[in-house]
């Protein structure tokens, strides 16, 4: 059937689990199974979550050498008030007209959520501030945060940003597998400048959850908000929570979470590296069909208590045209416990199939035809009268 409708996670977890955040969405990494999933495509302001899409494209950068962790910004009368010390908001204590290595920046933000340093780099790499919040909009897309807009580098309220948390754990993925060198930042405990001491605000580091990151934040009217990330015997979890009540709520309810993630699943594979899956129908080729594989072991994370029937479904644009090549991604698999779905898997052609005869090609133009009338029939049969 071409594209099928894919089912959306139910609101809340496995086994009933519930959440008090307004938005919840956490994966397991290695797998990307969706172990909870709450009103995650719902937009809410990200505050300072913002700066973790400062930081991506300021890791991007080093990772490119386009800058070093030795450049130095000069840290402008702009920043100073709006991020520093006179704003008396989140600040590293940059002083005016100084200038400060990257290295420090990235320190600033990362363990102190910093809004100078954000500023700071924002400008240095941009020329302003609002250049560099459209190329923080724009990386979004990049790595799949489709709904994401980000109006400044820091958070602060600008009526515009918005975020979800799906997309907030998309990011926090990317920072983590994408840049393994400069995330470490994130775990960090403490910091200090200009003689200033400040410890890592991130509340979970000290809970011996195995937390290495990421970043809390606060929206005057939505709430209290945090994107964590975790690793413990030999699993990683992302999890964004938003909309929770007060500070103490979101710590309790953050590490509540991890922790029903980190003991309540196990890990089950269902199929073999290369294992054929299914196979997707080829219009005007040497053959009807064409088998599908993974690239890799497809395994999902479930329940250890109470699992949900597992299932799945394969999606392609049906059908394909000949001729096709060999490993080409012709489809996804999908997987299903239950209603909710747990992960998306990309499929790819294990044989190729040539272009066929004339008269195989036009017996299957036949058939693709009356298929196709016959799914027109249907849909015109169950459409709204």
């Amino acid at each position: 059937m071409p594209l099928a409708a894919g089912a959306q996670a139910a609101d809340g977890g496995a086994a009933g689990f519930a959440t008090k955040a307004a938005q919840a969405y956490m994966i397991e990494a290695s797998t990307g199974t969706v172990l909870l999933a709450k009103n995650e495509d719902q937009g809410f302001s990200p505050a300072s979550l913002a700066k973790l899409m400062t930081m991506n494209l300021v890791f991007d950068a080093v990772t490119k050498g386009q800058i070093t962790l030795d450049t130095e910004y000069p840290v402008s009368e702009y920043a100073w008030r709006t991020g520093g010390a006179p704003s008396r908001t989140a600040t590293m204590f940059a002083a005016l007209k100084s200038r400060v290595r990257v290295e420090d920046l990235i320190k600033g933000v990362a363990i102190q959520g910093a809004n100078d340093s954000c500023i700071i780099l924002a400008e240095g790499m941009a020329g302003s501030e609002q250049q560099f919040a459209e190329s923080m909009t724009r990386r979004a897309r990049e790595i799949g945060m489709d709904k994401a807009v980000f109006g400044n580098s820091t958070g602060l309220p600008d009526g515009k940003s918005k975020v979800t948390a799906r997309e907030m754990v998309t990011l926090a993925a990317a920072l983590q597998q994408s840049y393994p060198n400069l995330y470490p930042y994130f775990a960090l405990p403490d910091f200090e400048w200009n003689k200033i001491f400040q410890r890592n605000r991130n509340p979970l580091l000290g809970l011996d959850l195995g937390a290495d990151g990421l970043a809390t934040g606060f929206t005057e009217g939505e709430g209290y908000s945090i994107v964590a990330s975790v690793q413990r015997d030999g699993r990683r979890l992302f999890l964004a929570l938003a909309g929770i009540a007060s500070d103490k709520e979101r710590t309790e309810e953050a590490k509540r979470v991890l922790e029903w993630g980190l003991t309540a699943f196990e890990n089950r594979q269902i199929f073999a590296e290369h294992e054929v899956i299914g196979a997707a129908s080829v219009y005007g080729g040497t053959a009807r069909t064409v088998d599908l594989i993974a690239k890799a072991p497809v395994s999902v994370y479930i329940p250890v208590s109470n699992p949900d029937r597992l299932s799945a479904r394969i999606v392609y644009r049906w059908p394909l045209t000949a001729p096709v090549p060999p490993d080409y991604q012709a489809g996804t698999l999908r997987i299903f416990a239950g209603s909710r779905l747990l992960r998306e898997v990309p499929l790819y052609t294990a044989q190729a199939v040539g272009e066929g005869s004339l008269s195989s090609r036009a017996v299957d133009a036949m058939l693709e035809l009356g298929e196709s009338l016959f799914f027109s029939w249907l849909w015109e049969k169950s459409a709204p009268g």
